[in-house]
């Protein structure tokens, strides 16, 4: 399927690895050119360069967005090589913490980095989107912000603003071609995680083969319907199709690519 991406040029924050990765080069393989973003240009260059050498079209950008000096030096280098018709915010983290050791200044840090970083990108770069009368901002939120853990409660509260701000972004866009949506994930095997769940198993019992392994984990630790972890991949994908004319009608929305994990029907 041709998602009509070409000529179209994509920011996506924090794509040196993961999801953020996996959507670039997907954007790329879909015809986009994509801008690569990390904090530092060595291993941006590294994905841009993979790219361009499977036949697409890649630059870089660098900066902190965690600071307002970042984020000019990230959208400055974007717009160097023409105008961002697509934003992805995907840039954030999180520290395993439970409600006794994530202090207030921790909260504080992560709200910065996961809410006030995509601000921060939102306002640089979509003003421009409205005046062609034409533009993409996806958010990448998660499970979590609907359906929280005791554990985390720092991050599962910085997803909940994430998919509240992508929401009233949309509201305020209203009759321009200049949508906001959300992609939100459930959990997603990336190779932390697998090695992660790996040196935990033997404590936990799941079993010796990572298909034994993944199984079991899942079923104690995040059930879902099909009884997996989510491939980075899939929520390209999502992402994808957010872009491209046939979301054209798409807006304020949440696409849950969770296999299940939210359990509610709205």
């Amino acid at each position: 399927m041709d998602l009509q991406l070409a000529g179209r040029r994509a920011l996506i924050t924090g794509s040196t690895s993961g999801l953020g990765e996996a959507t670039a080069r997907l954007l790329a393989a879909e015809g986009a050119e994509v801008v690569i973003h990390g904090r530092t240009a060595e291993r941006a260059q590294a994905v841009a360069d993979s790219i361009v050498s499977n036949g697409g079209r890649a630059s870089i950008t660098t900066g902190d967005l965690a600071t307002d000096a970042g984020a000019d030096q990230a959208a400055e280098g974007a717009l160097a090589g023409g105008a961002v018709d697509i934003l992805v915010n995907n840039a954030g983290s999180y520290e395993h913490l439970d409600w006794a050791g994530a202090t207030a200044d921790i909260w504080q840090q992560t709200y910065n980095i996961n809410v006030v970083s995509g601000v921060r990108m939102i306002q640089r770069l979509v003003p421009a989107m409205r005046e062609r009368d034409y533009g993409r901002v996806v958010t990448i939120g998660g499970g979590l912000s609907m359906q929280p853990f005791n554990n985390h409660p720092h991050y599962n509260a910085s997803l909940a603003a994430r998919h509240n701000l992508a929401v009233s972004l949309a509201r305020d866009l209203a009759g321009t071609r200049v949508t906001s949506n959300v992609v939100s994930p459930g959990a997603i095997l990336v190779p932390a995680v697998q090695d992660f769940l790996t040196k935990l198993s033997p404590e936990r019992g799941w079993g010796e083969t990572w298909e034994e392994i993944e199984y079991n984990s899942v079923r104690e630790i995040v059930p879902n319907d099909r009884v997996r972890y989510g491939r980075p991949d899939e929520i390209a994908g999502a992402v994808a199709y957010l872009c491209s004319p046939y979301a054209e009608y798409i807006s304020g929305a949440t696409i849950r690519v969770d296999g299940g994990t939210v359990r509610s029907a709205f």
